[in-house]
């Protein structure tokens, strides 16, 4: 079996959808598949090549010429790795991977990773369409795709071949009670939310600290909300860390306050790593919280239900230890090497099915005649 997957970039910039695609091509690779990446490059380009990952460079800008570019290099790269399975994680990988499908005679199988998007119709357009979990596979079968096409691989990464062992990291120093959230700087990821949230406990309890890890294209908006609160020397902006894990080792409490989450994937770290849990019951989020068994579900885009989360946790040390240790129970199925054995499971069904690979064979014989 040769694999190649298709994703935007391959930057070590906290992007969970390049993160599992570079975590399956490195595990795929380490079982003996021939495996390539096609990206517009990144820090993992290193880690890709010393698990003998081939990388193609592919720059998929939305741009008419750029795209018009894309598509001659990406049959460049189809004809070169000659693939059995090209597995694409994004939008654009989808439509170039679909173009030279017929041509080329691979299986094409797309991931569904951001279904909120509109957009994500698209990855219907592949052989088998990998849903992260059930949620998003009955709203993409609601949106339309055929549920024959659709296969759940719950998402997770812990033992990922991209970073070391959760009790290897060094826990930063922070203020406790410490309250944490790891996520981009959107409002979707219920930011303004968490910061109401936590200036409606703040003076209940003095001692609280508020740590928001993350960036993104609204972080000036939140820290301009943050300093009008009568707690803002509380709530720090920590930006980016390429080392989440040292936040949350150190966190008593870990909030994702989300308004949509295929997943949740920063969930299931924060629960290796012992965190209390508060999060949104939307989407996907309740399936990795084992539907309310480790972790405490509030209504998304509610500021007061989060605050009086956080105050049952803040005034109750015995409920705060009973929900870390719930936290950390049940999670082996997360592994990075589960997502990897189902997902191979896949392109095997849909190699059979299609008699992908006498297709090929056939294909380069008359090529080569």
């Amino acid at each position: 079996m040769r694999i190649l997957h298709i994703t935007n970039h391959v930057q070590k910039v906290g992007n969970g959808i390049v993160n599992v695609a570079v975590d399956l091509a490195c595990l795929q690779a380490n079982e003996g598949y021939q495996v390539a990446v096609a990206s517009n490059g990144g820090e993992y380009e290193e880690l890709l090549a010393d698990y003998g990952v081939q990388h193609f460079q592919l720059d998929q800008s939305r741009t008419l010429p750029n795209i018009m570019k894309a598509a001659w290099c990406y049959r460049q790269i189809v004809e070169n790795f000659q693939p059995t399975i090209v597995h694409a994680h994004m939008m654009t990988g989808i439509v170039l991977a679909r173009l030279l499908k017929y041509t080329s005679g691979y299986g094409l199988v797309s991931t569904v990773h951001n279904e909120f998007q509109r957009s994500s119709v698209l990855m219907g357009v592949a052989d088998r369409v990998i849903a992260v979990s059930k949620a998003v596979a009955e709203s993409m079968t609601r949106r339309g795709i055929p549920p024959q096409k659709l296969r759940v691989v719950p998402n997770g990464t812990l033992g990922s071949p991209r970073h070391q062992s959760i009790h290897s990291y060094e826990p930063i120093t922070l203020n406790h009670p410490a309250i944490t959230t790891v996520a981009g700087m959107y409002s979707r990821k219920g930011i303004i939310e968490l910061i109401e949230a936590f200036s409606k406990i703040a003076l209940d309890f003095p001692q609280a600290h508020l740590y928001l890890v993350g960036d993104g294209p609204e972080r000036g908006l939140f820290e301009e909300i943050a300093n009008k609160t009568p707690c803002s020397d509380r709530i720090h902006f920590e930006g980016f860390q390429p080392e989440p894990q040292r936040y949350m080792l150190e966190s008593d409490i870990f909030v994702l306050a989300s308004h949509c989450e295929s997943f949740g994937l920063v969930l299931t770290e924060a629960r290796e790593a012992g965190c209390a849990i508060i999060a949104s019951d939307v989407d996907g989020i309740p399936e990795t919280l084992d539907h309310r068994q480790a972790g405490i579900l509030v209504p998304p885009k509610n500021s007061q239900a989060l605050a009086n989360a956080l105050a049952q946790l803040l005034s109750n040390s015995q409920q705060l230890a009973y929900w870390k240790h719930r936290a950390q129970q049940n999670i082996e199925r997360f592994h990075a090497v589960r997502v990897n054995k189902e997902t191979i499971s896949v392109y095997r069904e849909l190699i059979k099915q299609y008699d992908v690979a006498p297709r090929l064979a056939m294909q380069k014989l008359l090529v080569s005649k």
